[in-house]
């Protein structure tokens, strides 16, 4: 069920997989599991499988496949509406399994100066088929020490809920980033991003309801995200990561995201990292307090995502290779994510908060 695992994709998609090979043009296959569980009874297992392969100096074509296996255990409810289909609601409250299944191709192209890059995603489960493609460009200045960018996506969605219900089917959603990177000195390179996002159709989740109904948001939905990025070479053995991003919407959702990471060669082979995350944002202008919605207002909410929460990610990264001519690269790392309390999430969770475990396990194979 999309909803419910979308979290845990978000976390996993951090970096977008068009730009993680555009500009390196190697032969590379590699192959990983993601775990995520958390206090609600959620439990995902995502095993993944990427192969890259250059046709030539400047071209590369790439194929990864990801597959999401989900587990979701009893939700404690305080009682479903009145118009809450009767079979929907008691397979809703037993728990459900799913299979997201989601190859993605891409085509990149790099001769030093300029690099693209562009791709189709498609992803399929039992109640959702995602499309999308996307288009990477950014040209080379100043001897190499800027950069510019352009990045755009589209994607075409399609829910179906497993039991009838008369809604739009169709989400679709746009995407434009605008980036400019610059070295500013041999230590230094800061990436200054602009994204626009708009989305249409159906946005609500086909399965959260409260005394109300099922939840209902508005049928569109337009964002603006500023971010500032950074690396920071600090000496021969320690590095640090940071970011900064303010988004906000006509939902009048703002939020802001502040990381850093802090990565440690302890030899040749291996480096240990650390890294935090917090993340606050304000409610939507439809949102009210928790079980005050009733079946005259043109909108209702569920999702906690949608009213006014922060969070906090702690984190260690891993990479080992077993010698420095190794052709093998291991990866692995372990998340600590935990929200605040919300009345949201104690009403339909049945808890105060999230809290949730996710690992990630990769080896990479240059050839």
């Amino acid at each position: 069920m999309q909803i419910i695992k979308s979290f845990f994709i978000t976390i996993l998609m951090m970096v977008p997989f068009l730009k993680t090979y555009a500009s390196e043009l190697k032969n590379n296959a590699s192959l990983g599991i993601d775990t995520y569980t958390d206090n609600a009874g959620v439990q995902v297992y995502s095993p993944t499988f990427a192969l890259m392969k250059t046709l030539s100096k400047h071209w590369l074509v790439g194929f990864k496949m990801r597959i999401d296996a989900i587990a979701a255990a009893s939700i404690r409810l305080s009682g479903a509406p009145s118009n809450v289909d009767a079979v929907a609601s008691a397979s809703h409250k037993s728990g459900f399994e799913d299979t997201r299944y989601a190859p993605t191709f891409l085509a990149a192209y790099d001769d030093g100066i300029n690099s693209a890059g562009a791709g189709i995603y498609y992803s399929t489960e039992e109640d959702y088929i995602g499309k999308s493609f996307f288009f990477h460009y950014t040209r080379q200045f100043n001897q190499g020490n800027t950069a510019l960018g352009f990045g755009y996506s589209q994607a075409a969605d399609t829910i179906d809920p497993v039991f009838k219900r008369d809604i739009n089917k169709n989400k679709d959603e746009k995407k434009l980033d605008i980036s400019i990177n610059q070295l500013i000195d041999t230590t230094l390179s800061l990436q200054f991003i602009y994204s626009y996002i708009d989305s249409s159709g159906f946005l609500a989740s086909p399965y959260l309801y409260n005394d109300a109904g099922f939840e209902r948001y508005p049928a569109q939905r337009t964002g603006h995200a500023f971010s500032i990025k950074g690396l920071k070479y600090i000496d021969d053995k320690n590095s640090m990561n940071f970011s900064y991003r303010y988004y906000n919407d006509d939902w009048e959702i703002k939020s802001h995201t502040m990381s850093v990471e802090w990565l440690h060669d302890l030899s040749e082979t291996l480096m240990i990292g650390t890294r935090v995350r917090y993340y606050t944002q304000s409610k939507s202008f439809f949102t009210k307090k928790a079980g005050t919605f009733t079946s005259a207002d043109t909108f209702s909410v569920v999702d906690y995502r949608m009213s006014a929460f922060d969070s906090y990610d702690i984190g260690i990264p891993l990479k080992y290779r077993t010698s420095e001519e190794s052709p093998y690269t291991f990866s692995f790392s372990i998340d600590y994510y935990r929200t605040s309390n919300n009345a949201y999430i104690k009403r339909w969770y049945g808890d105060d908060y999230i809290q949730a475990l996710y690992t990630t396990f990769r080896v990479d194979y240059a050839f």
